[in-house]
């Protein structure tokens, strides 16, 4: 059932019911291409993004564009950096690289500040150029310091070539939409060429120092060897952090005034910039064992991905859409029934019984496992022996459900098109299409759910073309494909999960020789066990009774790229049932681990 209360409450209001109705009944073109933000909006929920009346243009940029800067971190050459076991020949390889491209830089700002109509912005300019000379100055302390020979049969690769080309190009104003550089005749044109020179490095500067920032708050204050820790200490300074936010604050000064073309413009730049960054993270020479991507690094063994569905997958709860249905298809009155069925006005009530009732004796119980005794480590028998009380809360909220009849009369046609038209997170079904994708990596998915009905999430995911998941859900029951107001149980709970994933598991093991490793997504309560007995244990935006659950019986949770870094430097393997759960952001995230960039 799980949070049936969140689901129930967004029915309660007509704006809240319109976009589920669109789900169901509108045009398959229309609903289809309703973004996750918008529908976000119409169910209350506050969308992933931040207004763009109340950030600036960098920032927003930044936030759109953050894919890129995931595929950057998620790189073998930066984990393997932040690690501090990078072979020192391809850091050589990356210096001598890096000195073609921040001259290019300087030059390009050069050229910025020739254009720039304003005195303080010439002079931002020219101080932020003095900031790539410090930088070429410290690569020059790296060569001494090590008796590097940067010269030494390292040509500029093509990644550097392509990036170098596009700044020094974007500087001299051979920009898409800009007049020929020798017929920028106003000193505003000029200015406008400044300020997409500033859109096209303002990333390189604003991924630096995120990527100083992150490596530094994994440098281990004991740890005096680290070979790199003069290069992530420069990145992650006050001084280089200014830098980068002076840029950022350049580039809105110098945008103000612009159109929203010319916006469009400086946008493409930024994110022409982002893919060049990717591109030059991922062309440096690499002949060392990492542990990213995932995928490729398992190639080997047989991979099985296990995902939730409900808010792990879907941006609303399942219950919610089965829920409309239910009332949107209900008899407005009882004249013309040819079935016996509640009236839609009485449903709406039950629902709302339901819902106050699961609200209220959810939290009881969760508290109720928050009183025991506090673990001081990890206490996994304990955490089952708990999560025992929640499950029978489980089976005796469905036990309501289907007493009251509220699931009954549902047409089979009208929840597979609902399914068709679920809004799912962003990235979701892109991660899934390319693990089936993948060549020469034997991966199987399966989705665990405590959803009452397996074929809403079988459309879902079938509308995508991700036929190849294998759905372990409660089945409604239907006789001529109208639903009977049962349900066929089979996950109902904490422990239901568990038990089919061991299951899963263990039929698995009998029929394949390749050794198995496991991977479970998942962002509640009921997800705590699975996530627990497989290898990677990955929390999407998790719910708060989660992570209090989960501390409580001595669980940690831990960001994912900061796991990732401390397995590289150990050279550790992953293992199921350690006590350690790993956080991520989003499913752009998860595709960098898994997947990295293509």
């Amino acid at each position: 059932m799980r949070i049936l209360n969140n689901s129930l409450a967004l029915l309660r209001s007509p704006r809240a019911a319109a976009p589920i109705r669109s789900l169901l009944f509108g045009s398959k073109k229309s609903s289809v291409s309703r973004s996750a933000a918008a529908f976000s909006s119409a169910m209350s929920i506050p969308p992933p993004s931040i207004s763009t009346s109340e950030e600036a243009l960098a920032g927003r940029l930044w936030i759109k564009f953050n894919r890129e800067c995931l595929f950057s971190m998620y790189s073998p050459f930066a984990v393997s950096l932040a690690a501090g076991n990078l072979k020192i020949e391809t850091f050589r390889q990356y210096i001598a690289q890096d000195v073609h491209f921040l001259k290019a830089f300087a030059h390009a700002y050069e050229l910025a500040a020739e254009c720039a109509d304003d005195d303080d912005d010439k002079l931002a300019i020219s101080d932020l150029r003095k900031s790539v000379m410090d930088e070429l100055k410290m690569h020059d302390s790296f060569v001494q310091d090590w008796d590097l020979d940067i010269s030494k049969e390292v040509s500029v690769n093509s990644a550097t070539l392509r990036y170098t080309e596009f700044l020094l190009a974007t500087s001299s104003g051979k920009v898409e939409g800009l007049k020929a550089p020798g017929m920028l005749d106003t000193p505003f044109e000029k200015t406008k060429v400044a300020a997409y020179t500033l859109g096209a490095v303002t990333p390189c500067m604003k991924l630096y120092a995120f990527l100083g920032k992150e490596f530094g708050a994994l440098l281990d204050s004991s740890e005096a060897n680290h070979p790199y820790k003069k290069w992530i200490e420069n990145y992650s300074s006050d001084a280089f952090q200014a830098s980068a936010k002076q840029t950022e604050d350049l580039l809105e000064k110098l945008s103000v005034c612009m159109t929203g073309e010319e916006l469009d413009i400086i946008e493409k730049l930024y994110q022409q910039a982002m893919k060049l960054e990717v591109e030059f993270f991922h062309a440096q020479p690499f002949a060392q064992p990492t542990i990213v991507p995932l995928l490729k690094n398992h190639s080997k063994d047989e991979l099985m991905i296990f995902s939730d569905f409900d808010l792990t997958c879907t941006v609303v709860d399942s219950s919610a859409i089965l829920a409309e249905i239910a009332i949107v298809t209900a008899p407005k009155d009882d004249q013309g029934q040819q079935i016996n069925r509640m009236l839609s006005a009485d449903l709406k009530n039950t629902w709302s019984l339901l819902s106050k009732q699961y609200t209220e004796h959810y939290e009881e119980c969760i508290e109720s496992i928050l009183n025991k005794e506090k673990a001081d480590k990890f206490d996994y028998e304990g955490l089952c022996e708990a999560l025992e009380q929640l499950s029978e809360f489980e089976k005796k909220a469905n036990d309501r459900v289907i007493e009251s009849g509220v699931l009954k009369g549902l047409n089979l046609d009208d929840i597979k098109r609902a399914g068709e038209r679920l809004i799912l997170q962003d990235g979701c079904i892109n991660v899934f299409q390319k693990i089936l994708k993948t060549q020469d990596v034997n991966a199987k998915l399966h989705v665990l759910s405590y959803c009452w009905c397996g074929d809403l999430i079988r459309a879902a995911f079938s509308a995508r073309g991700v036929d190849a998941v294998e759905v372990h859900a409660n089945e409604f029951t239907f006789e001529e494909s109208i639903s009977t107001g049962e349900i066929e149980r089979k996950v109902e709970s904490p422990i239901d999960k568990a038990q089919q994933f061991k299951s899963i598991l263990q039929n698995r093991k009998k029929d394949e020789e390749k050794s198995i490793l496991t991977v479970y997504i998942g962002d509640s309560v009921g997800d705590l066990l699975c996530l627990l007995e497989a290898d990677i244990g990955i929390v999407v935006a998790s719910s708060s009774s989660l992570r209090r659950v989960g501390s409580h019986f001595g669980v940690s949770f831990v960001p994912l790229f900061s796991g990732i870094v401390q397995k590289q430097k150990q050279e550790e393997t992953w293992k199921g049932l350690s006590g350690t759960l790993y956080t991520v952001s989003s499913w752009a995230e998860i595709h960098s681990f898994a997947l990295g960039w293509e």
